[in-house]
């Protein structure tokens, strides 16, 4: 069970913030929940946008849905780690809730565009995946699937899909969904490897690394 302080958890490393880009409709959703039920420690952080509610989604657990005008305040109080305007609709995730999961040592994931992904990693370290379609056909299909936008929608996606992937190189990694259990293979990969990096290693098993060195631990 995770601590409830905000303070680091003794023997904890601090928590790695990751950020999981894709055009709409690549399937970065079904992806990045799936890697949350599978990875310890780590949870999807909830963005505040501005976007109707559709049908199915729930308050605080897909998105905190405001209106502009609360929307406003918050980011001229400067309340949010990045945001952007995607469709006509604004997003923005809270910097205060990010740097308090990641101080008690939890994992972090923003599942957010390459706007946002650039804001971020100019104020704090940060690891960057993009995830891209096997083919612009696969993502048309992948949109009409969903039942939830009009032709018109898709279309305006689609044109929007071509400046998205275009911004793939700035990402440091990427990967393909072709296969659900493939990509979602790859980036739980990203995570344990980031897990085992040293800087992160040692807070976890600074008694033993003492012990070993023959040294009293910090």
């Amino acid at each position: 069970m995770m601590a409830s302080t905000s303070e680091p958890r003794q023997g904890v490393a601090q928590g790695t913030l990751y950020i999981v880009s894709a055009a709409s409709g690549t399937g970065k959703t079904s992806l990045v929940r799936a890697l949350a039920e599978r990875q310890a420690d780590t949870i999807i952080s909830v963005s505040h946008t501005t976007r109707a509610q559709r049908t199915g989604e729930v308050e605080g657990e897909h998105y905190h849905f405001v209106d502009a005008a609360v929307f406003s305040g918050m980011l001229e109080r400067a309340e949010f780690l990045e945001s952007a305007l995607v469709f006509g609709n604004r997003y923005g995730t809270s910097q205060a809730h990010v740097q308090k999961q990641l101080k008690r040592g939890v994992s972090v994931i923003l599942e957010i565009d390459w706007q946002g992904a650039r804001q971020v990693r100019k104020q704090m370290p940060c690891i960057t995946i993009f995830v891209l379609p096997p083919s612009l056909e696969t993502l048309r299909a992948r949109l009409e699937g969903r039942g939830q936008d009009s032709s018109g929608v898709i279309d305006e996606r689609m044109r929007g899909a071509a400046d998205e992937l275009s911004h793939y190189a700035e990402f440091d990694y990427l990967l393909v969904n072709d296969d659900f259990e493939t990509a979602c293979g790859e980036l739980q990969s990203i995570m344990q490897a980031t897990n085992l990096l040293a800087t992160r290693q040692h807070p976890r098993h600074a008694a033993l690394i003492a012990s070993l060195l023959g040294a009293s631990p910090e």
